[in-house]
């Protein structure tokens, strides 16, 4: 089972909607970068158990991703707000590179990348 960083940030989006023990198991097994064996050992269950639960959480994470969305929506928008960003430096750029410089252009263009600083954060 290759570990998957898809996983791991579905964990952060929906993690409060799995049991405990199976959000505890795949933070284990995603974030911590621990073996089935070691978990295993953590809750006192066998490596099937584990495996069996991170199968489970997997699967819960994915069909929400699938009906709700909120992770390919949110990497949406960052990489929106990121072209947006740059778009907004371009403008400062030539803008600033032309012979006879709009302050208003400028101006504009620092406000875009300040709400989109805003926004990043």
């Amino acid at each position: 089972m290759a570990k998957n960083l898809e996983i791991s940030n579905l964990l952060d989006f929906y993690g409060d909607v799995l049991t405990e023990k199976q959000r505890d198991v795949l933070e284990q097994y995603y974030n911590d970068d621990l073996s089935l064996a070691e978990i295993a050992e953590n809750f006192g269950i066998t490596r099937q158990g584990v495996r069996d639960a991170i199968k489970r959480g997997e699967g819960i994470l994915l069909e929400l991703e699938q009906k709700v969305g909120f992770v390919g929506r949110y990497r949406a928008v960052q990489q929106s707000v990121a072209e947006l960003e740059q778009l907004a430096r371009d403008i400062r750029f030539y803008n600033s590179s032309n012979y006879s410089v709009s302050e208003e252009i400028d101006r504009d263009a620092a406000r875009m990348l300040e709400i989109i600083r805003s926004i990043s954060e």
